[in-house]
């Protein structure tokens, strides 16, 4: 004992944990019992400098608690020199990171650990019990894991609600299982529907909400002081996103319903949350005050269904061919298709990230009318046409060399990527080669051997999948060499119709970059860059003089080549 003592230097972590589950069924686990009992056996066996961490309500099967975290970081900085836990099942319920944590995380770092209730104690060798006391506690975890969800399963086939109420609720403070309305909450719930049933989209009632001033749910519940999860930091507590309203419109539950089981997760060790199919939903009707009448909800659903896309502004108008085809050269973004309000021939698009308000980000239009860059559109191909009937040799020659330089780019990349892939795949064989090794002559425990090698033949795979991937990314290559043929063909298609189509739009053209216009009055330019699809941007010998273009009755377009 008096060893044991001489080597304690630091400080002596007295962890105590308690979750729900374990308060419940027991008081002698309650964190002051565990203190008390930490801090007898502290003192009892010469243990000084004793500081306490602990986890009061949180899980055995999730290690990311405060204290614990805390007492990693101490850890770390090499504070600690002894840790003691009331049983192994304080330190946690998950066996594999318990035995992480005992075999290879504590004495890596010299630190002594103690069960006490367990007979625990890392100075006196290996303990051949300790690996079936966590399995055991993992298995108590699983079972307590069972029991809550049994419960859960029955109190929501019973019509209690699971869940906390939305935006809009409270909860009753006599019965916290019944659902009240919070009046300045529900008032603006109730104007989203009437704005929504007005014609407004969601990006048009959330900047509504945002000049009003109307705070966010979770801001708004910060400020009453109601606890809901969630990210806390908002830059803006007044910017609404078109996501909340789209998702407050969806509610059933402001029509006066409970609707449990929305969301399942798929074991007691994962927490996160899938959504579930609505035939596994259950739904009860009318058990609280409703909110929204369900004429007006059904109205809204019937409404929110038919604009996934945006509604053509003109009677009887399709859709412009040039539409997801025309790009910010600023930004990124694309240009919307847009008409003017007063005469509707005019369309024209602008950039869909214009700095109009404080909801984005590119500092200028990019406006561009519908006509004009249909007659530029039209100009580029016709020169590029005269020059493939001009000189198919030439073009044919100046496409093989653009194709060429992109594989030759493409294949030397895709090499790099497929070495590094290959050297790491051998890398991982070999540590999982070293570490059966340690495994059997006893280096390596059973539970971090099956830690480890999972996680060595997950990497193994994906390392198999993506090398696979690269080896038909680059015997795909030679396939490119084709692409000029197509292009070709498709200049020719263009020859023959003299008039642009969206679908021949579409096979000739990846992107348009639509820059912002420059000078004023006759000065006045635009840039615009078009990207072909399989060779990217290209540049056209001269072939005559500049084009000119009537595209409306008093106004021109002089198409400018860059090399002219």
């Amino acid at each position: 004992m008096q060893s044991k003592k001489k080597d304690n230097v630091g400080i002596t972590a007295l962890y105590c944990r308690l979750s729900r589950d374990d308060g419940t069924d027991n008081d002698s686990n309650s964190i002051i019992n565990q203190k008390k009992l930490l801090q007898k056996y502290a003192k009892e066996h010469g243990f000084s400098n004793t500081h306490s961490y602990v986890d009061d309500g949180y899980t055995g099967t999730n290690f990311n608690r405060p204290g614990f975290q805390k007492l990693l970081e101490d850890i770390e900085m090499g504070y600690v020199s002894v840790i003691i836990v009331k049983d192994m099942s304080r330190l946690g319920r998950d066996y594999l990171q318990v035995g992480y944590y005992t075999d290879t995380y504590f004495p890596d770092r010299n630190i002594r650990f103690i069960a006490v209730n367990d007979c625990v104690d890392s100075a006196d060798g290996e303990n051949e019990l300790a690996p079936f006391r966590n399995v055991m506690n993992e298995m108590y975890a699983r079972d307590i894991s069972r029991k809550v969800r049994s419960s859960h399963r029955l109190r929501g086939n019973a019509g209690e609600p699971l869940s906390q109420p939305p935006y809009g609720y409270l909860k009753a403070p006599e019965n916290k299982k019944k659902w009240i309305i919070d009046p300045e909450a529900a008032q603006v719930v109730q104007d989203i529907f009437r704005m929504c049933l007005e014609g407004k989209g969601n990006e048009t009632i959330a900047r509504i909400l945002q000049e009003r001033k109307v705070l966010i749910p979770m801001a708004y519940w910060r400020e009453k002081g109601l606890g809901r999860g969630g990210k806390k930091a908002q830059p803006d507590p007044y910017k609404w996103c078109k996501t909340t309203i789209a998702k407050i419109l969806a509610q059933q539950e402001y029509c006066g319903d409970v609707i449990n089981f929305k969301t399942y997760s798929k074991s007691f060790k994962n927490k996160a949350r899938i959504p579930n199919p609505e035939e596994n939903w259950a739904v009860f009707k009318d058990v609280h005050e409703p909110i929204i009448d369900r004429e007006i909800f059904e109205a809204v659903q019937k409404l929110t269904k038919k604009t996934k896309r945006r509604a053509p502004k003109v009677d009887n108008a399709e859709k412009n061919m040039f539409c997801d085809l025309l790009y910010c050269a600023d930004c990124g973004s694309k240009l919307w298709s847009h008409v003017n309000t007063i005469n509707k021939d005019i369309q024209y698009f602008s950039c869909s990230n214009y700095k109009v308000d404080t909801r984005g980000t590119c500092e200028t239009r990019h406006y561009i009318r519908a006509d004009a860059i249909e007659q530029v559109v039209m100009l580029e191909l016709r020169r590029m046409a005269t020059f493939l009937q001009s000189d198919e040799e030439t073009f044919a020659d100046l496409l093989a060399q653009k194709t060429q330089k992109d594989i030759i780019n493409e294949q030397k990349a895709l090499q790099g990527e497929l070495q590094r892939c290959t050297a790491r795949n051998q890398k991982v064989a070999e540590f999982y080669e070293k570490l059966y090794e340690d495994n059997v002559s006893g280096k390596v425990t059973d539970e971090w051997f099956m830690q480890l090698s999972h996680k060595y033949e997950v990497e193994r795979m994906e390392l198999k999948t993506k090398i696979a991937s690269l080896n038909e990314r680059i015997n795909n290559l030679g396939t490119m060499q084709q692409n000029k043929d197509r292009f070709i063909n498709a200049i020719r298609r263009f020859m023959e119709m003299q008039k642009l189509t969206a679908p021949l739009l579409r096979e000739l053209i990846d992107e348009i970059m639509i820059y912002e216009t420059e000078g004023v009055g006759k000065n006045r330019s635009q840039r615009i860059m078009i990207h072909y699809k399989f060779i990217g941007y290209i540049e056209i010998p001269e072939c005559g003089s500049n084009y000119k273009a009537d595209t409306r009755k008093g106004v021109a377009v002089e198409y400018i080549t860059k090399s002219a």
